[in-house]
């Protein structure tokens, strides 16, 4: 008899019996309660279904720090890294994922209802969880007895994309799955695992039938009247298309081709009905302005609220979020400090972005860096003036040598070299203190603000969310799926007016940058040399990365395997500088690996846990492991 081992997914996938007993002190918690009251109207079954959204990963609550961003553009600081998810990643040790302090995927399942930020962020445990109770409610909807029609298909609509969705979140690391389709209570667990592509059809059959349920705008419903106003994190019919075209991009995508029997090229048909999704959902966001791009002078606010007390970001650019809970006390405690120098803010565990990614962000007039250390006039980068003329999102995402980083001078005693960003290759942020150094010669401000430090304020009241999906990363997978899918960047889908060059350079123009040069658009593969670039430049730091190099093959390549710093001499005068920093001159410019990443083919994908693939013979393990 085949030895059944207990381990999460057994916890997950069993429904639990309830017991019955004469006894009324020896009662199961909610035996009293008839099996179809869950179910039997629109207010109980929607209450059944709460908890689901209490189920979306929480990427950012990592015991208070961050540990999301797992490709080639951050370092953290020495002295701290092995507490990280992302040093084990950095050394190829994938088994830390379930056990290390700083990671969000952990096997447990605990409380999904449990509000406190540091315990809830448990990606595979509460996604396996999603699944069995998408099911159990899929599996009930008959039980509804008194129910609208629109109030029959919200709840269908629900439950279908969160089956679909919390399979997708899961193998998009761990690869194939055994798709959990009905609520197996009892039933032996002997499930074979389907290739990404089986997977991924699976996953779409799904997102699409949640699709055709699902409203563009609760507000807009009779059911959402009773909440006007406060709908917006409810599933919607963009929503579902937006990951119904993200799964079927990413089933088209070189890895997941490759891995499902087919070449290591895209899958021209995954992409073709990946463009027609994608175009469908920028089609209606036109035609209705549910969701629309921020404008630039905007564009802080897509990514962090500053004293709008509870106030989400996004704006309108907004379509999915993490697990909203707890964000503005763990991003306080301690995670915002950690991208600023210690000198100024001696906080936190420091994390830099890596010099090496900040070369992606190109010039002003769209064109990319070539070397950081030689001038190219065809671009008109400059190695002694690097920060002149950047692309736009460039100063937005970065603080570089020169910048003013402290309004309340006096506090720091006047010291310029602390009142500004002394990055360069002597400078008191980079050698002060050895173990908290910016190591890279660059800090991170995306997600806070400028004069983040211990006197300015700039801490507290900074709300932070992250965008699992935003209407940019639409626009680029639909570049990214129209060109690969028809071969053409001129092609169009969905009903959508924009071909693959339109909607790269839909993003470029919010940020004014230059469109993409011709040098990249005479063919197929040379424009993916720029969308790739594209893609890390407007999604930098939001955790889209990893995947991204994973799907393209890129993530055991040079120098997408390669951590970097900047050094560099000043060439001008000190004041200079400060009143200018991005006309500043440098000398000497140049860069070195700092991290070397010795990733192989098993790489690719995360270990299941051994006790998972040991429950039954047609589990398999990842290759490799």
């Amino acid at each position: 008899m085949k030895k059944y081992i207990k381990s999460l997914i057994a916890f997950v996938l069993a429904m639990p019996l309830a017991t019955s007993c004469t006894d009324y002190l020896d009662k199961a918690p909610g035996s009293d309660i008839m099996p179809t009251d869950p179910y039997k109207n629109y207010t109980n079954f929607q209450g059944f279904i709460e908890e689901l959204y209490n189920c979306i990963p929480n990427i950012t609550a990592n015991n208070w720090h961050q540990c999301w961003n797992y490709g080639e553009e951050e370092m953290i600081e020495p002295g701290n890294r092995p507490r990280f998810f992302a040093n084990d990643i950095d050394e190829g040790n994938y088994w830390e994922w379930n056990t290390r302090e700083y990671s969000h995927w952990r096997a447990g399942y605990n409380d999904v209802n449990n509000d406190d930020p540091k315990t809830h962020a448990h990606y595979y445990g509460y996604c396996w969880h999603g699944i069995r109770k998408a099911n159990m409610g899929i599996a009930s909807l008959d039980k509804i007895v008194k129910a609208t029609q629109e109030e029959r298909n919200l709840i269908e609509g629900q439950l279908y994309f969160f089956r679909g969705f919390f399979h997708f979140m899961l193998m998009q690391y761990w690869g194939g799955l055994p798709y959990i389709d009905t609520d197996l209570n009892g039933q032996p667990l002997n499930l074979p695992r389907l290739t990404y592509q089986e997977t991924a059809d699976k996953v779409a059959a799904d997102l699409q039938h949640a699709a055709d349920l699902l409203p563009m705008d609760w507000d807009q419903t009779a059911v959402g009247k009773a909440t006007l106003g406060n709908n917006n994190l409810r599933i919607n019919k963009i929503m579902a298309l937006t990951f119904l075209g993200k799964n079927l991009l990413f089933a088209g995508s070189p890895l997941m081709n490759k891995v499902s029997g087919g070449a290591a090229t895209y899958n021209a048909e995954y992409c073709k009905r990946a463009a027609e999704v994608l175009g469908q959902a920028l089609k209606l966001c036109k035609e209705t302005g549910r969701y629309e791009l921020a404008p630039w002078e905007k564009y802080q606010d897509v990514f962090i609220t500053y004293n709008q007390g509870d106030k989400l970001p996004g704006l309108k650019e907004a379509i999915f979020f993490e697990d909203v809970r707890g964000g503005m006390v763990r991003y306080r405690w301690n995670q915002i400090n950690d991208w600023m120098s210690n000198e100024i803010l001696a906080s936190g565990i420091k994390i830099f972005p890596t010099a090496g990614y900040v070369d992606l962000f190109g010039m002003a007039n769209g064109k990319p860096i070539k070397d950081i250390t030689k001038a190219d006039p065809e671009s008109g980068y400059d190695p002694e003036h690097p920060w002149r003329n950047r692309d736009p999102r460039f100063y937005y995402n970065f603080i570089y040598d020169g910048v003013n980083v402290v309004k309340n001078k006096s506090a720091f005693n006047n010291d310029k070299e602390l009142c500004y960003a002394s990055l360069y290759t002597d400078g008191k942020m980079r050698t002060k203190n050895p173990t908290k150094a910016c190591m890279t010669g660059y800090m991170n401000k995306k997600f806070c603000h400028q004069w983040l430090n211990t006197t300015d304020g700039y801490r507290d009241g900074v709300g932070f969310w992250l965008q699992l999906m935003r209407l940019a990363d639409v626009y680029l997978m639909y570049s990214e799926a129209v060109a690969n899918g028809f071969g053409s960047l001129t092609a169009t889908a969905g009903g959508f007016s924009m071909n693959a060059l339109d909607a790269i350079n839909t993003i470029r123009d919010r940020a004014g940058v230059g469109h993409v040069d011709a040098a990249y658009t005479g063919s197929v593969d040379k424009f993916m040399e720029e969308l790739r670039r594209e893609r890390a430049v407007e999604l930098s730091f939001e955790g889209h990365r990893f995947t991204d190099l994973r799907r393209w093959l890129l993530l055991d390549k040079a120098p997408y395997n390669q951590k970097k710093a900047v050094y560099f001499d000043r060439g001008s005068d000190a004041q200079d500088i400060y009143d200018d920093p991005q006309n500043a001159k440098v000398l000497n410019i140049r860069e070195e690996v700092i991290l070397q990443r010795n990733f192989s083919e098993k790489h690719y994908w995360f270990p299941f846990l051994r006790d998972d693939v040991d429950m039954f013979e047609e589990f398999k393990q990842n290759p490799g492991w």
